[in-house]
């Protein structure tokens, strides 16, 4: 009875890992609210109500869409939406279960099947939530157009992984010194409320301060979806691939940091974090 059957075929493990994945996942989304709707309206609502207050400030504030003609919600959604893909992705990650935590005590679970559940739920909720917003825009307020819808989508996933990458170095690191990696964790989902750029476009930066945001992988994705988004905005100073690379390589020292971190993983370091 203590023995767990393992698939024979290659079919079989790939079923039986995505049935694992997928209830992983349920109870992800289900850990906002116990009711799956009631999770993804708190989503739809914490992304209405960040927008609505960049809405407020751009339109009190003489910083209103500099550089770019077209729909104010799209530039707003288009700051606002990738912001929180990004970080609640990096949120996500970092605080999904680690190889001593106790859920990894269950036969079938792993830290993988932990990882891709917390990305994937954290994916699914996002996109619903920017779907509704912009559906109900575009229903009940103003019919707008979108330059390259498919290639937006595209820069909403790369934000995504992007998140998944920087999340999981955190979720790695953070056995060996919960306290400072929890606080730069923080720090760095603090900084992107500035350092994202999701407030201005990179066109208007002058070179002194376009320096301050250009180290930014998320900085240069939403800059490059505005180009995407807009007909009449062209990126010049932002890059398609940096965002990339920089997510290659974050997520190459996240699986080699957490290669480590299970070899070497204690039961005992749950208690310190």
């Amino acid at each position: 009875m203590f023995q767990t059957s393992s698939p024979e075929s290659r079919l079989g493990a790939a079923i039986y890992l995505s049935e694992r994945i997928y209830h992983a996942s349920v109870r992800k989304v289900r850990q906002k609210h116990g009711n799956a709707l009631l999770s993804i309206l708190v989503t739809i609502g914490q992304t209405a109500l960040f927008t609505l207050a960049f809405y407020i400030m751009f339109a009190i504030l003489p910083i209103r869409a500099a550089g770019i003609r077209g729909d104010f919600f799209i530039y707003t959604m288009s700051g606002v939406f990738l912001f929180m893909a990004h970080i609640q992705t990096v949120k996500a990650i970092s605080a999904s279960e680690k190889s001593t935590s106790a859920m990894m005590q269950h036969a079938p679970m792993n830290t993988a099947i932990a990882i891709t559940a917390s990305a994937l739920s954290e994916l699914y909720t996002q996109l619903m939530a920017g779907s509704v917003l912009l559906f109900g825009y575009y229903v009940a307020i103003s019919p707008f157009e979108i330059k390259e819808p498919v290639t937006c989508v595209g820069m909403v996933i790369l934000a995504w992984m992007s998140g998944i990458a920087v999340g999981l170095v955190f979720m790695a690191a953070k056995p060996w010194a919960p306290g400072p990696i929890g606080l730069l964790s923080l720090v760095y989902q603090r900084a992107n409320m500035v350092a994202s750029g999701k407030m201005f476009v990179a066109n208007s930066l002058p070179p002194f301060m376009l320096s301050m945001f250009d180290w930014n992988p998320l900085f240069h994705i939403i800059d490059q979806t505005r180009g995407f988004a807009f007909v009449n905005y062209t990126p010049h100073n932002s890059s398609f691939f940096y965002p990339i690379y920089m997510t290659l390589a974050f997520l190459l020292i996240g699986l080699m940091i957490e290669f480590v971190t299970r070899r070497y993983a204690s039961a005992s370091w749950s208690a310190r974090g």
